[in-house]
């Protein structure tokens, strides 16, 4: 069994429908998302209803909660918080509703395999803290017992690998076969705004039977997804940056 997890999407249709008709084209029907479907791009309500029509195996996001008022926009920069702040004008009362009522941690299972989705970390999931480094993974890791943790967020895939002596290093960036005696935290990039330095979109393909994930990179429309941030009148440098994956 296959499944597609995606996350970060952060309002860019262009990107979102992309990766599903990539997803669809490999044959894959179980998605996961992992939360801020919002924020950022010009089409919050086209993305939930495009992700919430699909699955209801989501998680929050910290722009998801913005958008809605659970999250103070004081801790956003500038260029975010303008954006969670249109967001939220955008959004009806339903929408918002949806938003409020997402989960900050799901344990799905897949052909027996349980497992964690967060969008921040497995520890305090609603403080929003990043995992960038070898000791805040070595420290997530004490915080699960599952052996797979998928996680968003930084908007960079990465796996982080822990053995059975608890010393942590970097699997891979694009592909990992998962070890039995070993666990993992998966980050699954971004599809609407890769901070990587590779702008195409990205999600991960998680093969229970191989063992074995990997990152998909996915060109889409640009260009639109720019003009629909310029045309509503978004910062302008949340449309530049898509060109470039920062």
């Amino acid at each position: 069994m296959r499944c597609a997890i995606i996350s970060d999407i952060h309002g860019n249709h262009e990107a979102l429908t992309t990766v599903l008709e990539d997803i669809r084209q490999k044959g894959i029907k179980d998605i996961f998302c992992l939360g801020d479907i919002v924020g950022y791009g010009a089409d919050p309500s086209g993305c939930l209803a495009e992700i919430c029509g699909l699955t209801d195996m989501i998680t929050a996001g910290n722009h998801d909660h913005g958008a809605v008022g659970l999250l103070d926009l004081s801790s956003f920069n500038l260029n975010a918080r303008k954006a969670a702040e249109w967001t939220g004008k955008k959004l009806n009362a339903r929408e918002k509703d949806l938003l409020k009522k997402l989960p900050l941690f799901l344990n799905p299972f897949v052909q027996g395999e349980k497992f964690i989705m967060v969008h921040s970390t497995p520890n305090r999931p609603e403080a929003w803290q990043y995992i960038l480094s070898l000791d805040e993974a070595e420290y997530q890791f004490e915080k699960f017992s599952e052996r797979l943790c998928f996680v968003g967020h930084s908007h960079q895939p990465v796996f982080w690998e822990c053995d059975p002596h608890g010393k942590c290093s970097i699997a891979g960036r694009e592909y990992v076969h998962l070890e039995k005696d070993r666990r993992y935290i998966i980050n699954v990039g971004s599809t609407g705004q890769p901070r990587d330095g590779d702008p195409r979109a990205s999600y991960a393909v998680f093969d229970r039977e191989r063992m074995e994930v990997t990152i998909r990179r996915v060109e889409y429309d640009i260009y639109s997804a720019q003009e629909k941030i310029i045309r509503a009148g978004l910062p302008a440098r949340l449309a530049e940056r898509l060109a470039i994956g920062i």
